[in-house]
């Protein structure tokens, strides 16, 4: 019986919109707190250090354990471990909106990166194992792209609402009834896949994760520890070599160039939602609310974007669409002190999303081809995992260039990159 489940499952859309919610909820919870930082700061009377964890123990936990949770899923089945993240994610979003302490708040944090860790790879691979036609394959992707960007925006909006309203508890709050709901839609939906057997590598899981950890944080602050990153991260190469069943085999050698472009994007990706928010309130003066508004327009345009990228075919739409996003950001780099929105902020923000749409749903489509079905899950944990990673190497030499302006035009010169090493592989 749990084998005919899957097929049931692949004949309409209810499964792709009860896991891309899931997704939508994982970007949501990466963007959702940081306006609400003040808030949280003063309630829990929080140092600079705790704020700080606030952030960092989601994103570093999340993006250290994406690979291992990935496996997870291809070796015990996708379906059991995506319940068990989406599980672990709403306890804990409702752990963090009721901590009393800062120390509760963090640990509530981290078991979140871990539910999401859990969650979103397993999601992905959940997605392609049951739209396997490229047809629908393309048309799911082009969905899972849309919530992915829309999901950033959306989190700057939610949380000036909710915190201007309720307080800062109602950004976790507000995670609770959409994962629960998640929960048991896939329970009921989602039909049953058979794990692929085996065993989890565990020193090559230890390895990976304590050096993604290490780099990640010692990249924005202590040197040494990225070397130990580093350290650890060839050890992790050496022992996959020598592993009966490695955690990341030779075969994935397949999608190694779309995850290095991925990573690049993921750059971009995390630089240009980083600092918009910040040129919008630090130089032209606007509230919280009020940069979450603004960027309605960049959310709707890359989900209709990205939406249409899965309908098209062709090996110009991603170095094309690379060069809309790269033409988006050299005309945001002006940052003008006295800007305004309809000026300043509309027209570039559009083409970024135009250009951003089609470059995310590409490489994720590119990142998972000639990925065998037993290997989805890992292919969905690599894909996301050398996003986040990409995304937060590449800010931390974002953040040391001397203006927003300087930032967003770095951010363009990476994009032109990625677009000339992509015509091989669009």
């Amino acid at each position: 019986m749990t084998r005919t489940a899957p097929q049931r499952t692949t004949t309409g859309w209810i499964p792709l919109a009860v896991l891309a919610t899931a997704q939508f909820l994982v970007v949501l919870s990466t963007s959702i707190v940081n306006v609400a930082l003040p808030q949280i700061r003063a309630g829990l009377d929080l140092s600079d250090t705790g704020q700080a964890w606030t952030v960092n123990a989601y994103v570093l936990v999340f993006g250290a354990l994406l690979l291992p949770g990935g496996r997870a899923g291809d070796v015990y089945g996708l379906r059991r471990v995506f319940l068990l993240g989406i599980g672990l994610f709403a306890l804990s979003s409702l752990g963090a909106a009721l901590a009393p302490t800062t120390i509760v708040l963090i640990a509530c944090r981290a078991v979140q990166g871990i539910g999401a860790a859990l969650l979103a790879p397993t999601a992905l691979a959940l997605v392609l194992t049951r739209y396997s036609d490229k047809r629908r394959r393309g048309t799911a992707l082009g969905v899972w792209g849309a919530v992915s960007g829309a999901g950033g925006a959306a989190g700057v909006l939610l949380s000036g609402l909710l915190t201007s309203l309720y307080g800062w508890r109602a950004v976790f709050v507000v995670m609770v009834p959409l994962a629960l709901a998640v929960l048991v839609a896939a329970w009921l939906l989602v039909g049953a896949d058979r794990p692929r057997g085996g065993s989890l590598d565990a020193p090559g899981a230890v390895t990976v994760t304590a050096g993604l950890v290490a780099l990640t944080y010692g990249l924005s602050g202590p040197w040494p520890l990225a070397a130990i990153g580093l350290a650890l991260l060839g050890l992790f190469a050496v022992l996959q070599r020598r592993a009966a069943d490695p955690l990341l085999p030779a075969r994935m050698s397949v999608v190694a160039v779309p995850n290095v472009l991925m990573a690049l994007l993921g750059a971009v990706w995390l630089g240009l939602f980083y600092f918009l928010p910040l040129y919008q309130q630090r130089t032209l003066g606007y509230s919280p609310l009020e940069a979450g508004l603004t960027q309605l327009p960049l959310a709707l345009v890359i989900t209709l974007s990205s939406w249409a990228t899965g309908k098209v075919s062709g090996r110009h739409v991603l170095p094309v669409g690379l060069l809309v996003l790269a033409a988006g950001l050299a005309w945001l780099s002006r940052t003008p002190a006295d800007g305004t929105f309809a000026v300043d902020l509309l027209g570039p923000t559009l083409l970024i999303g135009l250009g951003l749409g089609p470059a995310f749903v590409r490489l994720t489509a590119l990142s998972s081809t000639g990925v065998p079905a037993a290997d989805n899950g890992l292919a969905g944990g690599l894909v996301n995992a050398t996003r986040q990673i990409g995304g937060a190497i590449g800010l931390s030499f974002l953040t040391l260039l001397p203006s927003f302006g300087a930032a967003f035009l770095a951010c363009a010169a990476l994009t032109l990159l990625i677009s000339a090493l992509s015509t091989r592989k669009a």
